[in-house]
């Protein structure tokens, strides 16, 4: 089993869908609107993006995030560096936690997190 759906609520669903198609390459499976979008990545995951109760913030526990594994340490330099020349404030990649990785906010209101798993 897999999962293959997952639903996060943002303050700013254009923006977000914006984000995640520039940098992941997602792409949208509807037409989309301020409230709701629905998104596919290359591998088959269906993300919604929603913000039914119009909030302006969206508050996620501090260690909430999602991940975007790639396939190499320069992957993620490449993600990290394109972040920064578009003005995301983005530290360097680093080695934690058995992987070579970033975190960056996205404009919705939740956490990302850029790695590549080291080898054992």
């Amino acid at each position: 089993m897999k999962l293959n759906h997952l639903n996060l609520a943002v303050s700013d669903v254009v923006q977000t869908q914006q984000f995640l198609q520039t940098y992941f390459g997602f792409q949208p499976l509807t037409k989309g609107s301020p409230v709701l979008t629905v998104l596919q990545d290359e591998n088959g995951l269906v993300l919604t993006l929603s913000n039914f109760s119009k909030v302006t913030e969206v508050i996620y526990p501090q260690e909430f995030h999602i991940g975007f594994i790639q396939s190499s340490q320069e992957d993620v330099n490449t993600i990290n560096q394109r972040l920064k020349d578009d003005g995301f404030m983005v530290e360097p990649p680093r080695s934690l936690h058995n992987s070579w990785t970033f975190y960056c906010q996205v404009p919705g209101g939740f956490l990302i997190e850029v790695l590549c798993l080291n080898q054992m």
